[in-house]
């Protein structure tokens, strides 16, 4: 399993967000550009990068940076939030991202994700899904920077997308990301056995080296970390076995 670091940006900062929430946010007193460079160091070879504004707002927010940090060499980056038109698609991959996230959207407007799927490829699409379990334990999908909730199951969503060649799903339990609560084990289980031939990106409340060994044990692609190597609660000795290149 691949440990791909977070790095979420809000008004050209460093940040997160507890839960989705946008008034819950925790700003880090480190340069996006210096948190790269210091994973790159590591041996990190994949980065997520989160445009926050973009995903609040519908735009590409923090485009300069985006950009600035897109030009080096050193870690290929996964870039999400904002990219809901093909335009903001086309532009975040011919400026040099390796694998654009789509999100809301691939709910939205399903096509945009087929055709980005069959123009580019399944290694440089993923689809990003948000979701909060309800009370009866199914996971139903939230968009536009999580403040909209549907009806969806994410089951139901993946299947109707079933014919694409899809192969990277990147799945958020937003009630616990940023928490540090540990990842929706029976989530990403369930999702492992609904569709085995996903390449399942686990994303919230990782928060301990023995979190990422019980995923990898589940046979998941990569899980997702922002807090937990921010604030220090994984050293970056105990991700080696993690940071192989995919």
């Amino acid at each position: 399993m691949l440990l791909i670091p977070s790095i979420d940006l809000r008004g050209g900062h460093c940040v997160r967000l507890l839960k989705g929430e946008f008034r819950a946010e925790t700003v880090y007193d480190v340069d996006p550009r210096e948190l790269l460079e210091r994973y790159a160091d590591a041996g990190v070879r994949w980065l997520h990068l989160v445009d926050l504004d973009g995903a609040r707002d519908g735009t590409p927010g923090n485009r300069d940076l985006i950009r600035q940090m897109t030009a080096q060499q050193r870690i290929r980056i996964q870039l999400g939030g904002g990219l809901r038109t093909r335009a903001s698609i086309d532009e975040a991959l011919q400026a040099g991202v390796s694998r654009a996230v789509i999100g809301s959207a691939a709910v939205e407007d399903p096509q945009l994700l087929r055709d980005c799927l069959a123009d580019y490829g399944p290694e440089r699409i993923c689809l990003a899904i948000d979701v909060r379990v309800d009370a009866a334990g199914i996971p139903r999908v939230r968009t536009r920077g999580w403040v909209e909730e549907h009806a969806l199951s994410l089951w139901e969503l993946l299947q109707s997308f079933a014919d694409t060649g899809l192969r990277h799903v990147l799945c958020t339990d937003i009630e616990r990301d940023g928490a540090l609560g540990g990842p929706g084990f029976d989530l990403y289980a369930e999702a492992q056995r609904r569709f085995p031939t996903i390449a399942w990106q686990a994303s919230g409340g990782v928060r301990s080296v023995a979190d990422l060994q019980r995923l990898d044990s589940m046979g998941l692609a990569a899980a997702i970390s922002g807090k937990a190597l921010l604030e220090g609660r994984i050293s970056m000795e105990e991700l080696q076995p993690y940071l192989r290149d995919a």
